[in-house]
């Protein structure tokens, strides 16, 4: 670190003016640009860049952190071989975000172990990395604190605080079947958002079954034209993923002991 004093009050300047991308770089770019030659322009150019760039990390950390997104569910660990082909190539486009400027909502449906939560939380961190503010929760959590905010008069600012992310994660939508209380804050979240900001829900319930989450026949429909208006559908067939690691773990642990399975 340089010992110039006028370095070092420029470096607490910058952080007291929150660049601190410029403090971090000062004094490795200045040494580089007098070596080099570089104009004034050009070093300036230099630093706002590097100060550009850790923003844009910093950013992807906080909005990581805020997503409360699986850490161990991302492309890199889904076994896309495994997937249906049109499931793949969904995947492949929806990993970009394009779909979120036009409100549009993904729905995933499949028996429980067939990779509903991990596409969709796989796509969530691809959404994260290029910027995009991705919530992530089960949907009886969210219900849960919908209705304690309702309780307390406080729903709007609630979901106001939801229309900050640009993509909410509802997992496991078929859990939710209580009474009409979550019924109606559920929908109102799911009308909420209706062409504005996009939800992604996993679910084992098909639509002909939703009847089962919001009670009446009027409700369902309403519900259902909202979520599939602008939609793409993700339906995952074949084995479960989960048995067959099951079933693979017990037959490497069984040929370690020397056990047939």
């Amino acid at each position: 670190m340089s010992a110039d004093p006028t370095a070092a009050s420029l470096r607490v300047m910058l952080r007291s003016l929150k660049l601190p991308g410029f403090a971090t770089h000062l004094d490795d770019l200045s040494e580089r640009a007098t070596r080099e030659g570089w104009t004034f322009v050009a070093f300036l150019h230099e630093l706002a860049s590097l100060e550009l760039q850790d923003r844009g990390r910093r950013r992807v950390l906080r909005n990581l952190k805020a997503s409360q997104l699986p850490a161990t569910k991302t492309l890199a660990t889904l076994k896309l071989g495994r997937l249906p082909a049109p499931v793949r190539t969904q995947v492949a486009t929806l990993r970009n975000g394009d779909f979120l400027r036009r409100g549009t909502n993904v729905l995933a449906f499949g028996l429980p172990g067939r990779g509903k939560s991990h596409i969709l939380a796989a796509i969530g961190h691809e959404l994260v990395q290029r910027g995009h503010r991705v919530l992530f929760t089960p949907t009886f959590q969210l219900v849960q604190r919908l209705l304690a905010a309702k309780r307390d008069l406080l729903l709007e600012a609630a979901l106001k605080r939801l229309d900050r992310f640009d993509a909410v994660i509802l997992d496991d939508l078929g859990y939710v079947q209580q009474d009409r209380a979550e019924m109606e804050v559920l929908f109102t979240f799911l009308a909420e958002r209706y062409e504005r900001r996009s939800v992604l829900i996993s679910s084992n319930l098909v639509f002909s079954q939703w009847d089962r989450i919001f009670k009446d026949a009027m409700t369902t429909a309403a519900a259902i034209d909202r979520v599939v208006h602008h939609s793409v559908i993700l339906e995952l067939t074949g084995p479960s993923f989960r048995a067959d690691e099951a079933e693979e773990n017990l037959r490497v642990s069984s040929s370690g002991t020397g056990v047939s399975p």
